[in-house]
């Protein structure tokens, strides 16, 4: 069942909160689930290159983000063990996106998630990341025993 931001937080939109790379941009969490994310993002003129379209960079971590939230729905710690997009039409300067991320698969440690960035019913580029979950602490950090963190 998908859970909205209105719903008690959940791993993923903990570690959205701690996000601040993804605050700056602007990008919201609309709604999670297990293995399952929704984002939003206005693309604005900073993130626009020479060009006069969006930087694909900016795109890439849109994607990301939500791929993050997908793969860290369930708790354990998981991080991007690699991905990969396509881009598919230009994107432009107040174009809102939306990314729908969705687990493929899973497999031990590792899974696989295809992401989709729509501009309304438009496709403008397709994401696939694979996650390795390491465990840990919070927003991503290895748990230190108190005696061996540094001084």
């Amino acid at each position: 069942m998908a859970q909205t931001a209105q719903d008690s937080p959940g791993p993923a939109e903990r570690m959205f909160a701690a996000d601040a790379a993804s605050a700056a941009l602007g990008i919201e969490l609309v709604e999670h689930g297990p293995g399952t994310a929704v984002c939003r993002m206005r693309v604005t003129r900073a993130m626009v290159n020479g060009h006069g379209i969006a930087h694909g960079g900016y795109l890439f971590l849109f994607a990301d983000t939500a791929f993050a939230c997908a793969c860290n729905s369930r708790g354990p710690v998981t991080v991007a063990a690699g991905a990969d997009i396509e881009f598919v039409a230009p994107v432009h300067e107040d174009d809102v996106l939306v990314a729908t991320a969705q687990e493929r698969t899973s497999f031990g440690r590792s899974g696989i998630y295809d992401v989709t960035l729509r501009r309304g019913d438009e496709v403008v580029a397709e994401f696939r990341g694979r996650s390795r979950t390491i465990g840990g602490g919070a927003a991503g950090r290895p748990r230190t025993p108190a005696s061996e963190a540094p001084r």
